[in-house]
């Protein structure tokens, strides 16, 4: 290989990824919620404590969406959030 063909090396941050993907799935469940006419932070909390997925609708897939993380990791971020944001 030509040493000017080299590109840079990339870094790659799994913590990083899975907090994204955690934003991202509380998003979509939170959108589908209320356009379902839902208060989104009743029915995640509701969730969250109990982890019976009744409290999600199955509108847009939000129910299997919100199962595709693991609820504890849901805790740990929001809970990482918001101390972050009240500290910082």
């Amino acid at each position: 290989m030509n040493r000017n063909d080299m590109s840079p090396t990339v870094s790659f941050n799994a913590d990083q990824v899975r907090r994204e993907n955690i934003r991202q799935v509380l998003i979509l469940v939170q959108n589908a919620l209320e356009e379902r006419g839902y208060n989104a932070i009743n029915q995640l909390a509701g969730y969250l404590i109990s982890n019976d997925p009744a409290y999600i609708s199955s509108h847009k897939n939000a129910r299997s969406i919100i199962q595709s993380v693991e609820r504890h990791e849901v805790i740990e971020e929001l809970v990482r959030f918001y101390l972050e944001e009240n500290n910082g």
